[in-house]
This record gives C-alpha cells, sequence and structure tokens, in this order.
C-alpha cells in the first residue's frame, strides 16, 4: 500500500512539473497566444497585437453586473498609467511610474513581489520628454523583461522578482530614455527609445532574452555620411536628407508600435516625427527624411530591413507613426490579404500588404486638413500647399497629439471592425521659429502657444505679443464630428474603409479597448470610466466611474477558476515636471512637459521661486477640474464584484507646499 502511494504521489509530482513546464512562455505559447483568453502573454495580446479575446462569460446579456472583485495600490504615481498589465500562471504583471514592477495573485490582488529600479529621478526628469511613464513588459522563459525609463532593459524572475541580467539600451546622458513595451521574436527582446524632440537618433534594438546580450541595432535615420553607412538601408535613406541633419539628431525615435508575423519571419516597427519638426530647419524641404513616420519590416535574426512604408515624407507635424501595428487576415476585393493596420496619428487609417510593404487602402477617420487625401495607387499624402507653414501660423488638424495616440485600439474578428480611441477634432496652430536656434534640449522648431498649448507667463510678465496674422487654414475631410464631442470611440470597417459606429468619450491619449467573443468592446476613458458597448451595434452596456479620474491605462481580461476578469491601471499622484533644457516641451505623446518647466503639487503648477498657489489656482496634468490627483492603483472587475471602488478625490485640492 505505501509503494502504491509512493507510485501515485510521483506520478503526481510528475504531472505537477509537466503542467507547470506547459505553461512556459516560450515561441511556440507566444505564437498560439491568441487562442486561449486565459492568459494575457505580451502587450498586445498576440503577436498580431489584436487585443481579442476569446473569451465570452461576460456578455452583452450580464456586462452590467459586472463589479470590482479587488484592488492594489501602485504607489506614489508621478505620471499616468499607460501599461498593458501581463498575466501568467495565475500572477498579474505590471509595471507603474519610475519604471516599479509588480506581480499579484491574479485572483486577490496580494503582492507576490515588488522590484524598484531606482531610477535617479532627479538627473533622468529632466531627460524625458512626455511623462513618466512605461507601456508594458514582456514575458519569456520564466523572466519578467522589463524597459526602465533610464535606458536600462532588465530581466527579472518571474516568481521571485529577482534580477537576473541587465543590459545598457541607451543613456539619458544622450538624451534617450525608454517607454515603449518590449516585445520577443525568436528568443530576442525587441526594443526601441524615446526622444525624437531632443538631439537624438532614433534606433531600436535586439537583445539576447536568456542572458540580455546586444543582438543587433537598426538606425532609423542616417547618420554622418562622411562615416560608412552601416548597411544599404542608411545608405539609400542618406539620400533623401540634405544639409547637415546629423547633427541636429534627425529624429524617428520608436516608442510604441510594434508587431510580428512569425510565419513571415518579420517584426513591424513603427518610426516617430523628424526633429527639428519643420522640414526647413532640418534642411530638408522637399526631401521624404527615410525612415520617419515610417513602418519598417525587419528581420528579426540579424535586424535587416526587408520592406518599409512611409506615411508622412518630409514629416512637419510630429506625425509619428509609431501607434499601434495590428496584423490581420482580410478578403478585399474577393482576394485573401495578409495586411499590416495603422489608425495614424495623421488622421489616416492605413491597410497595407504586411508582406510586401504595398499600400492597399487608406481613408480619414477623423477631421484632417493637413491634407487632401491619399494617392489611390501609393498612399502618399497629397499635402494642402498651406500646411508647408512658416512665419504665419495655420491651424491643422489632427494637432500633434493624433487622431489616435498610443492608446490601444482592438479588432474583432467575428464583426471585422477595428475599435479606436479618437481624437476626432484635434488640431494646432503650427508657425516656424524664425529665430531658431539648436539647443542642447529640446528643439521642436516652432513657436509654442497659439494653439492653446503652452506655459502660463510668470507672474508679473507682461502678456505675449500677438500673433501674426494666421492664414486660412484648408478645408477640412473626414468623418463630420458630432458637436461638443471631440474624444469618441469609432468602430471602423478597414475593408470597405468606413465607420460603422461611434460613441462618446475617450480620445487618442489615454485608456484603450479591449474586444471579446462575448460581442463585447471593454473600453477605458481618460477620466476614469470604464465602459462597455456591444461590438456589433455600439450599444452602451456597462458604464463605471472607477475614481481613479485621470491617468488611464488600457483594459485587459482573463480567465481564472472558470472567472472572466477585467483589469485596468489608472491614477497619477502628484505630478513633477522638470524643466527641459532648452526649453519647450512636446505636444504629442500624452502627459507631456510644459514648454518652459513647471513643477505640478496636487496638480497645481508652481513656478520656481512664486508663491504657492491657493486652492484657486488653475489644475495643470496632475489634477483634473480642480479635483486633487489620485495615487494610481490596479483594478480588477468580476461579474458580480462586490469590492467598493475608490473613494473619490476631494473636490478642492489642499494648498500645496513648495520643497
Amino acid at each position: 500500500m505505501f509503494a502504491r502511494k509512493k507510485t501515485l504521489l510521483l506520478i503526481s509530482l510528475v504531472a505537477v512539473a509537466a503542467a507547470q513546464q506547459a505553461r512556459r512562455v516560450d515561441d511556440a505559447a507566444l505564437k498560439n497566444a491568441g487562442q486561449s483568453g486565459e492568459e494575457w502573454l505580451t502587450y498586445g495580446r498576440n503577436h498580431a497585437e489584436t487585443r481579442y479575446s476569446p473569451l465570452n462569460q461576460l456578455n452583452t446579456i450580464n456586462v452590467s453586473r459586472v463589479g470590482l472583485a479587488w484592488s492594489y495600490d501602485l504607489g506614489q504615481g508621478g505620471g499616468g498609467q499607460e501599461a498593458t498589465p501581463l498575466v501568467w500562471n495565475g500572477t498579474l504583471f505590471g509595471i507603474t511610474n519610475w519604471s516599479v514592477i509588480f506581480a499579484v495573485d491574479a485572483r486577490t490582488g496580494k503582492e507576490r513581489w515588488r522590484w524598484d529600479p531606482e531610477v535617479n529621478q532627479a538627473a533622468v526628469r529632466p531627460k524625458v520628454c512626455c511623462g513618466i511613464v512605461n507601456r508594458g513588459l514582456a514575458l519569456y522563459q520564466g523572466t519578467v523583461i522589463a524597459p526602465i525609463l533610464d535606458g536600462r532593459l532588465a530581466a527579472l524572475d518571474a516568481e521571485t522578482g529577482k534580477v537576473i541580467w541587465e543590459a545598457r539600451v541607451a543613456y539619458p546622458q544622450d538624451n534617450y530614455t525608454i517607454t515603449m513595451a518590449p516585445r520577443i521574436a525568436k528568443g530576442k527582446v525587441i526594443i526601441g527609445v524615446s526622444g525624437a524632440e531632443y538631439p537624438v537618433r532614433g534606433f531600436f534594438a535586439a537583445f539576447d532574452a536568456a542572458t540580455g546580450h546586444f543582438a543587433w541595432r537598426f538606425y532609423t535615420i542616417p547618420g554622418d555620411p562622411s562615416k560608412p553607412f552601416e548597411n544599404a538601408a542608411m545608405k539609400k535613406a542618406s539620400e533623401t536628407w540634405d544639409g547637415d541633419w546629423w547633427k541636429l539628431g534627425g529624429g524617428g525615435t520608436v516608442w510604441d508600435g510594434m508587431a510580428y508575423d512569425q510565419d513571415a519571419d518579420l517584426i513591424y516597427v513603427g518610426t516617430g516625427n523628424g526633429g527639428p519638426w519643420p522640414e526647413e530647419l532640418r534642411k530638408s524641404k522637399g526631401k521624404d527624411n527615410l525612415y520617419v513616420c515610417s513602418v519598417l519590416a525587419v528581420k528579426p535574426d540579424t535586424g535587416e530591413l526587408k520592406w518599409y512604408y512611409q506615411m508622412v515624407p518630409g514629416d512637419s507635424w510630429d506625425f509619428d507613426s509609431v501607434q499601434q501595428l495590428l496584423l490581420a487576415d482580410l478578403t478585399i476585393k474577393g482576394r485573401q490579404r495578409k495586411v499590416l493596420m495603422q489608425a495614424n496619428k495623421n488622421g489616416f487609417y492605413y491597410v497595407i500588404d504586411r508582406l510586401t510593404g504595398q499600400f492597399i487602402s487608406g481613408q480619414p477617420f477623423a477631421q484632417v486638413n493637413w491634407a487632401k487625401g491619399l494617392n489611390e495607387e501609393t498612399g502618399r499624402p497629397i499635402v494642402n500647399p498651406e500646411a508647408h507653414y512658416g512665419a504665419d501660423s495655420i491651424s491643422l488638424s489632427p494637432g500633434p497629439g493624433g487622431a489616435h495616440n498610443w492608446s490601444p485600439m482592438s479588432f474583432n474578428p467575428a464583426t471585422g471592425l477595428v475599435y479606436i480611441p479618437t481624437s476626432s477634432t484635434s488640431s494646432f496652430t503650427f508657425q516656424l521659429d524664425q529665430n531658431f536656434t539648436p539647443k542642447p534640449g529640446q528643439n521642436m522648431g516652432i513657436i509654442f502657444g497659439r494653439g492653446g498649448f503652452g506655459a502660463p507667463p510668470a507672474p508679473g510678465a507682461p502678456p505675449p505679443p500677438p500673433p501674426p496674422a494666421a492664414r486660412p487654414s484648408p478645408p477640412a475631410i473626414g468623418p463630420k464630428p458630432v458637436e461638443g464631442q471631440r474624444g469618441i470611440l469609432v468602430a471602423w470597417d478597414p475593408v470597405t474603409q468606413t465607420q460603422r459606429w461611434q460613441a462618446p468619450g475617450g480620445g487618442g491619449i489615454g485608456g484603450g479597448t479591449v474586444t471579446t467573443a462575448g460581442n463585447l468592446v471593454f473600453q477605458v476613458i481618460p477620466d476614469g470610466r470604464l465602459m462597455a458597448y456591444s461590438a456589433d451595434k455600439g450599444e452602451k452596456l456597462l458604464e463605471v466611474q472607477t475614481g481613479l479620474r485621470g491617468g488611464m491605462g488600457p483594459p485587459i481580461t482573463y480567465q481564472l477558476d472558470g472567472k472572466q476578469y477585467v483589469s485596468l491601471m489608472g491614477g497619477t499622484g502628484p505630478v513633477v515636471f522638470g524643466p527641459p533644457p532648452g526649453g519647450g516641451g512636446a505636444a504629442g505623446r500624452g502627459g507631456a512637459n510644459p514648454p518652459g518647466g513647471a513643477t505640478v503639487v496636487n496638480g497645481i503648477p508652481v513656478t520656481a521661486g512664486a508663491p504657492a498657489p491657493g486652492p484657486a489656482a488653475t489644475p495643470a496634468p496632475g489634477g483634473r477640474g480642480g479635483v486633487a490627483p489620485v495615487l494610481p492603483k490596479l483594478l480588477t472587475f468580476v461579474l458580480d464584484g462586490k469590492a467598493p471602488l475608490p473613494a473619490p478625490p476631494p473636490a478642492t485640492p489642499p494648498t500645496p507646499s513648495v520643497p
């Protein structure tokens, strides 16, 4: 009897070990991540970045009964919660401000471990273009791979949080930071850098996932032409630049969109804006400036470029093309096509052949007046002549914040629709800085304060001079916006390139969506609401004010013990903006530094040397509408959840003290 029990115990232990081994996140698990809804193993839920879950326990009939299951305090904050959590083996992994990584029980929210990389905040803050944020993590072979804001890449043991290896991607001393989520392809970690408003040369790089050893780097723009080019792609790109662009960096940083087609063996990477913004200051007027504002398809083994597609040749409008890249197989004009899709910052929705880079179609999904449309054969924008701004100011749409920015969209194969958080009427007044002189810090090369963006004058300072007479704006194209609705959720048909339905609330920056087989679209709105709509018709089925009020990240959904959960992060805590060297700030990333720099305490801007503002002061990004900022939390919802939501913040922020 004893021998039999011993044998059964041994068999049981072997079975448990086998089950644990089967749950390891390897290349096969990542390739099949879209087939099971139980876990969320990579940033976009699968390599195709569809953010579609096959779960259907929550559906149009019962989703109105969703309530809070548990919450987890993320810490003191310092910026928005832009990260997508991951779920594996019963554990939820996340990253919050200043790149602090945590693991909690996905059933209860009980903390399992927490690791602080101890970023030198005082030194790094002035180097950060657009907010103290991170967008996510990667899981691979028992490790959590984390981007650190100061340019490091770290691998932690998923069970214990202990550091296994650490690599250096870039240095903040060189004006680089890292805010994007890493991706995994063939045992390599692919990661890009932020900072195109600084004098930097954009790139993305690959590291061995097991050791952290450097594998390869792909620069997105060419360097000094007096030196040998790194590869044929850089030589080709150099022909589309002029002057001494490399002395100003050139931009083209990679801070968000990536996807991977394992069958085609291609990594797709979106690239950022040119720097400085106006092409005239890059001495490249009329040049395409490859590979800014493009999608690049490279081999994950070597980084070799196979094809590229440039959305905005010669970008002068901060129209990064780093928005989410979404892969799908669509039937277009009776032909099955393997496509890559992007709802671009510039207001156009692109459908491209992901095997060849051939343009298939593109139409505006929001108000656009910088271009008349896209060439039907090539997709090249037909730019309105007035959009090439100079000394006279002109209002153009979309603005640098974009019609769609980092806020994730999702694709439901059952409905055939993409759900895009959209700023339908975004605009900005552009004007060339004719007295531009390169500085060590941020160098946009435009005059701020003409379009509602800019730091307020110091107390007692004279008002700024009136702007020159504005040039008339070109006529707009695209779906007609609904009066009073700037931020909307758009359900877009990528085959017909038409809008099927829309709902109020949201916008291109903040929150995001996930869609499910339960005919649902979950949306997190930047003001703190969790919404659910029917995926086919857009009927509102759920609205929950989480109490977090701002700094909202995108939702995920997973299943444990037969229960489907929905999780999200939100809240900012007190936000401090360091004065960027050289002045100026970026308008396009969300949570951007105010030009000239400002300190924000409890949501109120504090000017150095000025008396602390009282309760009547106007709130800044750290607070919203006279409401004190909320300390960030991770919230997880479930059917018939009964946990209390966070208490609403006080109506009037307390008087801050200046350190």
